[in-house]
């Protein structure tokens, strides 16, 4: 059987524009949804419980950095929260993350626990090679409740060669097109991160994160820290 690779990378003009930027890459192959990980993700959030403890998520050095890029986007930083102050928030409240897939609560935990978004796509739904960069304003985004949007000309987008947005608003809200479900057995996971020390804290969070997904699927995922110098990282489709 033919396996063609593709690439996942941000483009040249989001390093010029967030040069601060570390990006970290888990891809991961053999992904079921018969499995326990209730009990690692827990870890992963009591860590973030504790840091809730002493400061609120929008007082945390990781989101305050994202709520700057999101204001440099001209985007209202509390209308539209990064998908790890979101869950930081969701914790704060309700006491818990909500279970959905092994894979996502894993994810979920270590996102909250880092403080620093972790995005998880269905590999077999992304068309060809994956890029964050500007929209054009052409592109298709599919809801979580089924309806068709269209990003508008200069959001920050993780967009495939079919021109389908998998990502908006760069790191608030994923798609309902390759979200993961039951069926998903390759799964890209990109983290993302701008404060101060991000060069090693998203080294150590894909570190975690192939770390569990070993344990649990007992499988070797592949990792990868991405830079301006070194921006693409090439998986298997």
């Amino acid at each position: 059987m033919h396996i063609a690779e593709a690439d996942f990378q941000h483009s040249g003009e989001i390093w010029r524009d967030f040069p601060e930027l570390v990006a970290g890459i888990v891809f991961a192959d053999g992904i079921t949804p018969d499995v326990a990980a209730g009990d690692r993700a827990a870890r992963f959030t009591a860590i973030a419980s504790a840091r809730l403890a002493g400061a609120t998520e929008g007082e945390l050095p990781e989101i305050r950095a994202w709520r700057r890029a999101f204001t440099r986007m001209g985007l209202k930083p509390t209308q539209y929260r990064c998908a790890s102050e979101a869950l930081l928030r969701r914790l704060r409240k309700d006491g818990a993350l909500p279970p959905l897939h092994p894979l996502v609560d894993i994810c979920n935990a270590v996102s909250a626990a880092f403080a620093v978004p972790v995005a998880v796509f269905d590999v077999s739904k992304v068309t060809g090679c994956l890029e964050v960069r500007y929209a054009a304003g052409d592109e298709d985004y599919l809801t979580f409740s089924g309806q068709i949007e269209h990003p508008g000309p200069g959001e920050v987008i993780f967009a495939d060669q079919a021109r389908q947005v998998h990502a908006r608003r760069w790191t608030n809200r994923q798609s309902g097109l390759s979200a993961v479900q039951a069926s998903t057995a390759t799964a890209l996971i990109v983290a993302e991160a701008m404060h101060d020390s991000a060069s090693s804290d998203v080294p150590a969070l894909i570190a975690a994160v192939a770390e569990e997904l070993a344990a649990i699927w007992s499988i070797a995922p592949v990792a990868a820290v991405l830079s301006q110098s070194s921006p693409r990282f090439t998986f298997r489709k």
